[in-house]
Formats: structure tokens, C-alpha cells, sequence
């Protein structure tokens, strides 16, 4: 009976083992699988990074600075303002139009009001780096 049952261990000792081997290879793979989906992420993000970046320096090193400085890209601007076309005219009526109409004492809300303004701001930026731009073509126009 006590050979039986030493006999009996090592078979659930050989048992134990092969679940051993069994659980780390699963655990294994599953860390090579998780690898390389987190490479793959990874090379995704630095390519789009990438792209947005050259997006970003042809759309003009000013203007992205401008963006920066203001927290909000120029199409936002001109959604918020409701202008297709930097008319400081257009900007100027639609700015004061929606400015009235957000003022707190009408009901309006400030949060609102105050993104109209920093988009006013924004395309009256945009507006003075196209005016630096027209002004130094004339110049080495001229110049020439």
C-alpha cells in the first residue's frame, strides 16, 4: 500500500509539472502577443506624430505658433465666428453680433462669450501674419 501510494505522488507531481509548463507558455505568449501590439501602437503614434508635424510646418510656422498662443486653431476660429473668409469686416460684425448676443446681463453665458473672443483674437492674429507675409513679398518685390 505505501508503494502505491508514493507512486500515486509522483504521478500528481508529474501532473502539477506539466500544468506548470503549460501555464508559463501561456503566460509567455500572451506577453509576446501584448509586446507586439504595443510595438505596433507605438510605430502608429510616431508615424501619426510624424504626419502631424509636417501638417503642421506647411501650414506655416507663424501660424502654429499663433494656434499655440491662443489655444485654438485658425478653422475653429472661423467656425466660432461663423466666417468663411478673413474679411476683418465680417470678423468684426459677426464678433460683435455674437458678443451681445452671449453678454451674462442677457442671459447669456460667459463661457461662450469668452470663446468668441479668444477666436476674434485668433483671426485678428492670423490677419497680421498674413500682413507681415503680403508686406515682405512687396518688399523683396521691390527690391528686385
Amino acid at each position: 500500500m505505501c508503494e502505491n501510494r508514493s507512486r500515486t505522488l509522483s504521478e500528481r507531481d508529474l501532473y502539477n509539472i506539466k500544468m506548470a509548463r503549460y501555464l508559463a507558455q501561456i503566460i509567455v505568449m500572451g506577453a509576446q502577443v501584448v509586446g507586439r501590439a504595443f510595438a505596433r501602437a507605438l510605430q502608429q503614434e510616431f508615424a501619426a506624430s510624424q504626419a502631424a508635424a509636417k501638417a503642421r510646418s506647411s501650414a506655416g510656422q507663424h501660424s502654429a505658433a499663433a494656434s499655440s498662443i491662443t489655444g485654438m486653431s485658425l478653422q475653429e476660429a472661423q467656425q466660432i465666428l461663423n466666417v468663411s473668409t478673413l474679411s476683418p469686416e465680417e470678423i468684426q460684425k459677426n464678433y460683435e453680433h455674437l458678443f451681445k448676443v452671449n453678454d451674462k446681463t442677457v442671459g447669456g453665458s460667459f463661457y461662450l462669450q469668452s470663446k468668441v473672443v479668444r477666436a476674434k483674437e485668433r483671426l485678428d492674429e492670423e490677419l497680421s501674419i498674413q500682413t507681415q507675409q503680403q508686406n515682405k513679398q512687396s518688399q523683396q518685390n521691390t527690391e528686385t
